[in-house]
């Protein structure tokens, strides 16, 4: 009975020692001889274990252990992620902010910005306007005058009028455009409205359009060139089997009447130009005359500073909210001690010294050389002010110059953009350490992933250890209270022989 119980308590006592070390709380003093705090007496002929029992919170215990141990490799792996993913986040705004920088360069060295033009038509004496333009960049800053005597027109014609549903009679009807040919077999059944569909529905129609008129008179076929222009004007012959009534469509198709192909006819500065088209293309370098009327106008071509203004300020904003994100990103407030994300970052660092630099410098050569001289300076937080009045004056009074100030081969956006892209591009210096990042984070990642599966283990583990403990307490509780029931009835059956 003794050896009995000291073993089962030198089993207990190591697992309450193991708990008792892990968890910080309780105690186990357990001997040479393997018992445990419990206490087995026969005095009084009773037998105490205390702190023994079936009532043992596996579960909690068993959760404490397992948050004790993976405390700190979770604590390291999350700090790392939060660094991490702050660092990634920081890159990415002042990524997007040279990114944005880099788009209003693209417009500032765009071939149109400093090539726009506008032209206008203003008529002559009582003369109505004549159309509307539209200019290129290859256009010419001048004044021209403009005559139209003839607008170009489609041919259309029509046929005689039959009645509704009646046979045109067998045959071919062929129509032509240049040296172009449409072919359509018509039947001894075949109506006008038959016919039409078969103009409009063929794969080689050379460029007319047949429609059919319902007049007073009967039905009617209406040709028309789909284009304008006399070269643009069909013919129409047939080849009749069976009746007159083809060959008499296709000669009355062929007739010539008031609605005839011809070129529009013009004069710039009195040099003769036509055209198929009313609008009018090619005449001019870089203007397009879109022709809606007869008459004599103006036409005056001059410079569109408009697109560049625009790009010029674009510029100075996208840099301004640079400069902003910049700032943000390095800040430090002495009194919260609050810091931006990218404090001290080397590769912010080295992106504000190369984007000043740039910007300080001077475009050898240039008129203005500077942008200063052209109205554009550098506050006391590093933003730019634009001078739109001297900016103005600039692109009127020299704007190719304006132009080789930003897009020359040594223009500050030429410089600017070379600068940006060291550190933007797909192998650049912030891109190599976005990737680089992002592959830490998956790192990350794997580690914690390892870390919960070593847990689970370790639960695992600890769940079988201590539910044997449970076990084992349950089952010492029981002996206990079997021996002090027998121990009692040995009691009492002594006292009754006394």
């Amino acid at each position: 009975m003794t050896t009995t119980s000291a073993t089962s308590s030198s089993s207990l006592g190591t697992l309450l020692n193991q708990l008792t070390t892990s968890t910080g709380s309780g105690s186990s003093t357990g001997s040479s001889s393997g018992s445990s705090s419990g206490t087995t007496s026969s005095a009084g002929g009773t037998i105490s274990s205390a702190g023994l029992g079936s009532g043992l919170d596996v579960n909690s215990i068993v959760t404490a252990l397992v948050n004790a141990r993976k405390a700190a490799p979770q604590q390291q792996i999350a700090t790392r992620t939060t660094q991490t993913n702050n660092l990634l986040t920081g890159l990415s705004s002042l990524n997007s902010a040279l990114g944005a920088v880099q788009g209003a360069l693209a417009a500032l060295t765009s071939v149109n910005t400093f090539n726009s033009f506008t032209g206008t038509l203003a008529p002559v004496g009582s003369s109505a306007s004549i159309g509307t333009t539209s200019t290129m960049a290859s256009a010419h800053a001048g004044t021209y005058t403009v005559a139209v005597s003839q607008l170009a027109t489609a041919q259309k014609r029509t046929s005689d009028a039959v009645a509704t549903g009646t046979a045109v009679g067998a045959g071919t009807l062929s129509v032509t455009i240049g040296a172009n040919t449409m072919n359509i077999a018509v039947s001894a059944t075949n109506s006008l409205s038959d016919i039409a569909s078969a103009i409009n529905s063929s794969s080689s129609n050379p460029g007319v359009t047949a429609t059919i008129v319902n007049g007073t008179n009967g039905q009617q076929l209406m040709l028309s060139s789909s284009k304008t222009g006399v070269a643009n004007g069909f013919t129409v012959a047939a080849n009749a089997t069976s009746s007159s009534g083809l060959a008499a469509l296709a000669g009355k198709l062929n007739t010539a009447g008031s609605n005839e192909a011809q070129d529009a006819k013009l004069s710039i500065d009195g040099i003769a130009v036509s055209s198929a088209s009313n609008a009018v293309s090619g005449a001019m370098d870089g203007v397009t005359l879109n022709l809606t009327a007869t008459g004599s106008n103006t036409l005056t071509v001059a410079q569109d500073n408009t697109a560049a203004t625009n790009a010029i300020q674009g510029f100075v904003d996208a840099y301004n909210s640079y400069v902003t994100t910049a700032a943000s990103l390095s800040s430090f407030d002495t009194t919260t001690g609050a810091a931006g994300v990218l404090l001290g970052d080397a590769t912010l660092t080295a992106v504000q010294r190369q984007v000043s630099s740039v910007l300080s410098g001077a475009v050898k050569g240039n008129s203005f050389g500077t942008l200063a001289n052209l109205g554009i300076t550098r506050n006391a937080d590093g933003t730019l002010s634009t001078d739109t009045s001297k900016v103005s004056a600039a692109l009127q009074s020299n704007p190719a110059a304006v132009k080789d100030l930003f897009a020359g081969a040594n223009g500050y956006a030429t410089r600017l953009n070379k600068a940006i892209d060291a550190y933007t591009s797909s192998n650049g210096v912030i891109t190599t350490r976005m990737n680089s990042l992002n592959g830490t984070l998956t790192q990350l990642g794997q580690q914690q992933t390892a870390l919960d599966a070593r847990m689970a283990t370790y639960q695992k583990q600890l769940q079988q250890q201590y539910t044997a403990l449970d076990t084992l307490m349950s089952s010492l509780n029981n002996t206990s209270s079997y021996l002090t029931t027998a121990l009692d009835q040995l009691n009492n059956s002594n006292n009754s022989k006394n």
